[in-house]
Formats: structure tokens, sequence, C-alpha cells
């Protein structure tokens, strides 16, 4: 049963992190709209393969924290306030994401399998965002260490930013010139930190 949850829980987890506009899905897009769907998705499993890896290593690292609760509880009330913060901004603050895709990708004879895995190694917050993934969820006892179960999170980690990326190459379509997001995103950023705020201080309190 854990390695089920554990595969849930990094599926969604990684859809949920995809989900923002951002240089990994907006440029699967614009391959797709500018090379073909093939080289997109190229380059949404060059972008998986290196997602697999940043989990592991980050799951590593919660499983260290899991071990030492006094880190955790630090933590825990440190992110409750960074997340109450991003909520306030991106619900209230922050201006409309709506925008066409941007044109930064350039043609190129690379490899794009390569040119996502060289992209995504770029980006750096799925390491802290695994981390509290991972502590978080075995705080309620939903989330194993356990090695199988933990490579059970990391696939599914895999396949849901790849679900994610395969969904924003379907979505602009090339008949649209200019496509562009029909979603103010930062609403959808504050609605995910809100819920996530809300699971952080539901947790401490019930520890308390």
């Amino acid at each position: 049963m854990s390695l089920l949850f554990n595969f849930i829980i990094g599926f969604v987890a990684a859809l949920i992190g995809v989900i923002p506009p951002g240089l990994l899905n907006m440029s699967a897009a614009k391959i797709s709209n500018e090379e073909g769907r093939k080289q997109a998705i190229l380059f949404s499993i060059g972008v998986s393969v290196t997602v697999i890896i940043q989990t592991y290593l980050a799951l590593i690292g919660a499983r260290y924290l899991d071990s030492h609760p006094e880190v955790i509880s630090i933590l825990q009330k440190v992110g409750l306030g960074i997340f109450i913060c991003l909520t306030i901004y991106f619900l209230f603050i922050a201006k409309d994401t709506r925008r066409e895709v941007p044109k930064e990708v350039e043609h190129t004879k690379t490899n794009r399998f390569f040119k996502g895995m060289m992209i995504a190694a770029l980006n750096l917050l799925p390491l802290p965002y695994w981390v509290y993934i991972g502590v978080t969820f075995a705080g309620f006892g939903w989330f194993s260490f356990e090695q199988p179960s933990l490579i059970a999170a990391v696939i599914g980690s895999g396949l849901g930013t790849l679900a994610m990326l395969l969904l924003y190459i379907q979505f602009f379509k090339r008949n649209d010139s200019k496509p562009r997001v029909q979603t103010n995103m930062n609403m959808v950023i504050g609605i995910i930190t809100a819920i996530i705020a809300a699971i952080t201080a539901f947790k401490i309190f019930t520890s308390l």
C-alpha cells in the first residue's frame, strides 16, 4: 500500500508543481508549435528524467530530516510563514499572468532530449519542494522512505511532470498563431500555496 501512496503523492505533487507557466512547460509548448510534437515530446522526456534525479536526491535529504524532528519543527514554522506570504502575494498583489507563449526558444540542432535535461537541471526549485513534500506527508504517515516506496514516488514524479508537459503541448494548437495562457496562473499558484499553508498549519497545531 505504501508503494501506491508514494506513487500517487509523487505523481500529483509533480503535476501540481508544473501547472504554473514557466520556462519548462512554455518551452515545450513553443517547441511543439515551431518544430512539431515529436521534438516537444523529446524535450519533455528529457525534463522528466532530470526531475526524477532531482526528486530522488531531495527525498534522500527529506529522509535524513525525517529522522531529526527538531529540525523539521523549525522548518515547518518557517515554511508556514513563507507560504502565507506567497498566498497573499499571488492572490492579491501579483498581476494577471495571461500572456503569449514566450519567443525566446530558438531553433537548434541540439537534441531536444538533452536540451530538456539541461534546462531542467538549471531549475533548483524542485529540490526544496520535494523535501517539503516528503517531510510533510511522512509526518501524516502517508509517505514511506523505504527504498522501494521511495523509487515509486520518484517514478510518479517523473510521470506527473511528463503528463503536465504533454497537456501544455496538447493545449497550444498549431493553428493558433499567438497561443496564450488562458488562465491567470497567479491565482492558481495562490490557491496551491494556500492549501499547502493550511496543511502545514494543521500539522503544526496537531503536534502542539
